[in-house]
């Protein structure tokens, strides 16, 4: 085996369902900072910070392995992709 693929893991999450499912409440587990794929701001520059929240507005895949999850966050209005492993759900207390 010739290649020198970097991956996060050897599990295929995608041959499960998503972890999380639309307008469904989540916490960043970790602050996320500009790779240079958002929009109108700087590289670098902070889009979320560890511990917001937000609510998964869309599900995408990343290299046929992982599922991104499109996160509004309802500090900033940022939407931001992340993976399962950078998230926490939140738990709904509210009229439970």
């Amino acid at each position: 085996m010739g290649t020198n693929i970097s991956r996060d893991s050897e599990v295929v999450e995608l041959n499960d369902p998503p972890t999380y499912m639309y307008g469904e409440r989540v916490r960043a587990k970790r602050t996320v900072r500009n790779d240079g794929t958002y929009p109108g701001k700087d590289i670098g520059e902070v889009l979320v910070k560890k511990g917001q929240e937000g609510y998964i507005v869309s599900i995408g895949t990343f290299l046929q392995q992982f599922y991104i999850y499109g996160v509004e966050f309802v500090e900033t209005g940022y939407r931001v992709g992340m993976k399962r492993r950078e998230l926490d759900p939140v738990e709904s207390t509210e009229g439970e």
